[in-house]
Parts: C-alpha cells; sequence; structure tokens
C-alpha cells in the first residue's frame, strides 16, 4: 500500500505513482480525475470497494514482507519513499503501546490523516489491541471534541496545531481523557503548560520519523513539556558529534537503531548510504541534547535547517520559543536567508494574537533580552498564517 495525501497536485500523484510502480488507485473524485490520465494506473471509486466479509485467505503476509511505502514529508526536498514491513509496523507500535499502556478498553478520537504515519498508527493501535477508534473524516475543534464526549473517548492523537485549537473548546470532555498524545511537530513549552489547565494533565509528547516510527516518548506517569522523553522499549538512541558520541548535555545528531527502523530508501541506494552509519544507525537528521540529570531528550532543531550567520550556529526553534513567549505573538517561524555580509540572516515571520497590533521593533527588542544578539532576528514579518505542511510542519522554504 502506498500512502497518498488526495490533496497533492497531479504532479505530486504523479511522482508517487512513477517512483512506487502503483498499479491500483481507490480514490475520491478529485484525485482519482487527476490520476486518470496515467496509461501505469487503474483508477476506481471508493465506493467499488467491496463489502460484506469477504475474505483473502491465500494472502499470507510474512514479517519481513513490505506492508506499506510512505514518503517523507518533503520539506527539505522531493519526497523519497520508506518501504516498511510487517515486522516493523507491529514492533514501533507495539512498544509504544506497551509504554502507554494501551488496552482494548480504550477507545481513540482521531481526526488525523490516515495517509500519514502519525495518523495510520492510530489505527494501527486499535486493529493490535482490539479496541476502538473513533476517526474524523476533516477536523474542527466542535466536532472533535464532541465526539471525545459521545464515545467516552480516553485517547487522543494530536499535532501542536491541533491542540492550539482546542484551548478554546469545551474542556469537560477533554479532561475526561486518560491520554492525550502529541507529536509530528514541535510542541512550544508554553503551550504544553497552559494545555496542562485544559486538559487536567500535560500531554504526552513522543518523538518519531517516518524511517522508524515511534522512538522517543515521555513517561505516562511523570510527563515533561520541554522534553521528547526517553527511549521506547526495545529502542536504542544515541546523540552523535563529528567525533563521537556527545557529551553530556552537549548538542549532537539524533541516531536510531532498533526492528523498527527501515532497512533502506526505495530504489535509492545513495539516499541510504547517506543516511545509515557504517555501524548501522539511522541519522535522522535532528540535533538534540541529552539532559544528563534525568536522560530526557530534547529536540534543538534540524540540520538542514540551522542557520549559520556570521560562522556561528542559530537554532530556529530556540529562537521561535522565546518570539512565541511574547504576550502578543501566537506563532513565530525563523529561517536564514542570504545576506552578502552575515552568509545568513536570523529572519522571523509571526502570527499575532487577536486584537493584537504588530510592533518589528518591540518583538526585536524582547528577543534581544533573552538571547545572545546573533541568534535575534534581524527583521520580522507579520503573517496571517504560517505555511505548514499536512501534519502541522513548518515549511520553511515558503518563508524564504
Amino acid at each position: 500500500m502506498v500512502l497518498a495525501n488526495p490533496g497533492y497536485t497531479a504532479a505530486e500523484l504523479g511522482h508517487l505513482v512513477t517512483d512506487s510502480g502503483a498499479v491500483l488507485a481507490f480514490a475520491d473524485p478529485v484525485p482519482r480525475r487527476l490520476l486518470a490520465g496515467r496509461d501505469s494506473v487503474v483508477t476506481a471509486d471508493v465506493a467499488d470497494l467491496p463489502e460484506g466479509d469477504a475474505r483473502a485467505d491465500a494472502i499470507a503476509a510474512g514479517q519481513q514482507d513490505i506492508a506499506l511505502l510512505a514518503y517523507t514529508s518533503g520539506t527539505t526536498g522531493r519526497p523519497k519513499g520508506v518501504p516498511l514491513t510487517h515486522l516493523q509496523l507491529a514492533a514501533s507500535i507495539r512498544s509504544a503501546m506497551a509504554a502507554w499502556r494501551w488496552s482494548a478498553d480504550d477507545v481513540l478520537a482521531h481526526a488525523l490523516p490516515v495517509y500519514h504515519q502519525h495518523g495510520l498508527s492510530g489505527l494501527h493501535t486499535a486493529l493490535i489491541a482490539g479496541g476502538t477508534v473513533h476517526i474524523r473524516s476533516r477536523f474542527s475543534p466542535a466536532d472533535l471534541v464532541r465526539t471525545i464526549g459521545e464515545t467516552g473517548a480516553t485517547v487522543l492523537f494530536g499535532v501542536p496545531t491541533i491542540y492550539q485549537s482546542l484551548m478554546s473548546a469545551d474542556v469537560a470532555p477533554l479532561r475526561r481523557l486518560r491520554l492525550a498524545v502529541c507529536g509530528s511537530a514541535p510542541l512550544n513549552p508554553v503551550l504544553a503548560e497552559r494545555l496542562a489547565e485544559v486538559l487536567g494533565r500535560l500531554p504526552l509528547i513522543r518523538y518519531g520519523t517516518t524511517e522508524t516510527g515511534l522512538n522517543v516518548s515521555n513517561p505516562l506517569d511523570n510527563p515533561r513539556g520541554d522534553t521528547v522523553g526517553v527511549p521506547l522499549p526495545g529502542v536504542l538512541a544515541r546523540v552523535w558529534a563529528a567525533d563521537g558520541e556527545a557529551g553530556p548535555g552537549a548538542d549532537g545528531e539524533i541516531q536510531i537503531r532498533g526492528p523498527h527502523v527501515l532497512a533502506g530508501y526505495w530504489h535509492d541506494p545513495a539516499a541510504t548510504e547517506a543516511a545509515v552509519t557504517a555501524d548501522g544507525w539511522f541519522r535522522t537528521g535532528d540535533i538534540g541534547a541529552v539532559d544528563p540529570a534525568t536522560g530526557h531528550l530534547r529536540i534543538r532543531g534540524r540540520t538542514k535547517e540551522m542557520i549559520i550567520t556570521g560562522g556561528l550556529n542559530v537554532y530556529p526553534r530556540e529562537v521561535e520559543i522565546v518570539l512565541e513567549e511574547h504576550p502578543s505573538v501566537a506563532e513565530a517561524a525563523v529561517a536564514g536567508v542570504p545576506h552578502e555580509r552575515w552568509g545568513e540572516q536570523v529572519t522571523a515571520w509571526v502570527v499575532m494574537r487577536d486584537g493584537q497590533g504588530f510592533d518589528e521593533a518591540a518583538i526585536i527588542a524582547y528577543a534581544r533580552s533573552r538571547l545572545a544578539g546573533y541568534k535575534c532576528p534581524k527583521q520580522v514579518f507579520q503573517r496571517a498564517a504560517l505555511p505548514r505542511n499536512h501534519v502541522g510542519k513548518i515549511v520553511r522554504g515558503a518563508l524564504r
């Protein structure tokens, strides 16, 4: 199965078809029309799917057989194919279920897209546990809260943009949840603390990638809002600097190893060689540091997103967190833009809170009171909304 976003353009869907070799597509009318001109793939309406209890007894999937072909988000380049086996998917989701004490009694309220690993994992938990999942085709705060209340949901999967939208919702059903999981994009620590008041507890922040599934999670009993937690059962994680393992509290690339990690990219040996170390660890491209006192992992940013200004490194996420602490700023994004003197200039884009005016000089001054001068944005632009992909990650290339 090839995971495909129904909102893709004809060119984006065409890349999936050509790269994957897919021969059949069940699709709603709009994506079906976009695929209709391709001779290599047969399109059918979702209504054509058979009903009833028909079984395919002749099909026996092996542990090492490919279960699905997912594609990276493409925020830093063209999406790469990620083949994942039944064993890899099961190892990843069972590890999280054990850590989160998932049972058949759990009811999941779910408004995430199931064409993405985060959303699909919610479906897998219900299938494996023999539990229940209520999938909403479209997200709206009111509909999701109503679903939670009417179904007696115990678990919610969400991304930061969903949780941000729930801040003004009816809190009574949300407080009955035993578990609210957040991932796919960074959750601002300030928002995490505000959510604790709405949910009655901190959201459980976890960390994963398309290539590895779920890797790290906050403990269920004592979650924190400023880290992504500790490795899940069966997962090995290390923070690697240029000359070896990073020291306590020092920054380095997060690398992962375990039975859930992809063997290699789809028909792309060069990308595989670049992503997997000689001793078998997957290079996530994420920069992190381990709290030496607790072993918790903090995500600092992406290697490819790091800004080098005047020879000094700036992590966009560090600057974004400070800007979002400003009382007038709802959301912030930071990226480097070319600069003749400094190489790159730290630049910010902000969405203001309702009723708040935009004051570029005041925002820059606020940043300067909390960050070293080289980390502070030299320009700030106002936007009605930040460009994000389907799971809420900021598309920095669109800002540049």
